[in-house]
């Protein structure tokens, strides 16, 4: 598990959502939380945001069928 620090302009990139979406889908625990680096600065953990992304890899094929 990667212990890096990502910023929100890179979780925007890896989820391919935008900043609102990112942040609505973390107010209603849907998404993994961030954490304070400083008083103005939040980061997630890269290990999260992937293990989120994975938990929705094998849902996606199952959608497309039923199209």
């Amino acid at each position: 598990m990667s212990s890096r620090i990502v910023r929100l302009p890179e979780v925007c990139r890896m989820v391919g959502l935008s900043r609102s979406s990112i942040l609505r889908l973390e107010g209603a625990g849907k998404f993994p939380k961030k954490f304070n680096l400083s008083v103005h600065a939040v980061g997630w953990y890269e290990s999260d945001v992937a293990a989120w992304i994975a938990a929705r890899a094998p849902a996606a094929p199952a959608a497309w069928a039923k199209s």
